[in-house]
């Protein structure tokens, strides 16, 4: 139940996002215990950079991937790599989630990073 609300907030919302090449948009995914985002450019239905709290190289950074730091340094690490791909502005899709907490720490680590949204 509270997933399907959650899932029809994030259709409501994606009607009115729409990323490009120029500005692509970050959508971010969070479980119990892990968070994932991608970057993607719905113009060329391309996925221009994926990453994963689970991934090998990121693992081992956090002791625990559920919490609001761990949430930050996975902030950090992937605006890193968006900054690699060249990737500076972004559209912040939230995924129906409330921007609070995790989703929140995230978002300002991305800022502190560099990216723009």
């Amino acid at each position: 139940m509270k997933e399907d609300l959650r899932a029809k907030r994030h259709r409501a919302i994606k009607l009115r996002m729409r990323g490009t090449a120029e500005i692509p948009r970050l959508v971010v995914r969070r479980s119990l215990t892990n968070m994932s985002a991608q970057v993607i450019d719905d113009a060329g239905n391309k996925t221009l950079l994926s990453l994963a709290s689970y991934d090998k190289g990121i693992k081992g950074n956090f002791p625990s991937s559920g919490n609001v730091k761990s949430a930050e340094g996975f902030g950090a690490v992937f605006a890193a790599k968006a900054k690699e791909k060249g990737i500076t502005k972004i559209i912040f899709d939230r995924a129906g989630y409330l921007y609070h907490g995790r989703i929140k720490a995230f978002a300002d680590a991305l800022r502190k990073g560099g990216l723009k949204f």
